[in-house]
């Protein structure tokens, strides 16, 4: 491993890095991901007719609320003010399934991709629960930043 964990004081105690002296900067991250479904699944999404409604929607705007909550889940994750988050989902029949962008923009000390992870999965999260009734086995994976 390269270099210092900063999350940890001499001691081996996790603290929060102070980025007080780090410079204002513009920041953006993108994180991506999958949910890999039955083609049959799949086409519940692209006709609409999954029984909890508009599963692409409800899953953006859950990603969404995922990014702007990150310092809440992820215990030493600086709480940052985010200025745009994206998130598109795209259905995959070559997968099947649904691939997952989320762009996250912020003007600060710190780096943003913490919530474009959290963006992606909590979107990936929402489609399996909208989608769970039709078929448990989907997966999710391929979460990464870019």
């Amino acid at each position: 491993m390269a270099g210092k964990l900063t999350h940890f004081d001499g001691g081996g105690q996790a603290h929060m890095v102070d980025v007080s002296d780090k410079a204002v900067t513009s920041r953006i991250a993108v994180a991506e991901c999958h949910v890999r479904m039955q083609p049959a699944t799949l086409a519940l999404v692209t006709t609409g007719d999954a029984r909890k409604g508009d599963v692409l929607g409800v899953a953006r705007l859950a990603g969404i609320m995922g990014a702007k909550r990150t310092a809440e889940l992820i215990p030493l994750c600086h709480p940052l003010p985010v200025t745009k988050v994206t998130v598109d989902l795209t259905p995959d029949d070559a997968l099947p399934g649904v691939r997952i962008s989320a762009t996250v923009k912020t003007t600060g000390q710190t780096g943003v991709e913490m919530e474009a992870l959290t963006a992606a999965s909590t979107a990936a999260l929402t489609v399996y629960d909208m989608l769970k009734a039709a078929e448990k086995s989907m997966e999710i994976g391929g979460l990464r930043v870019f």
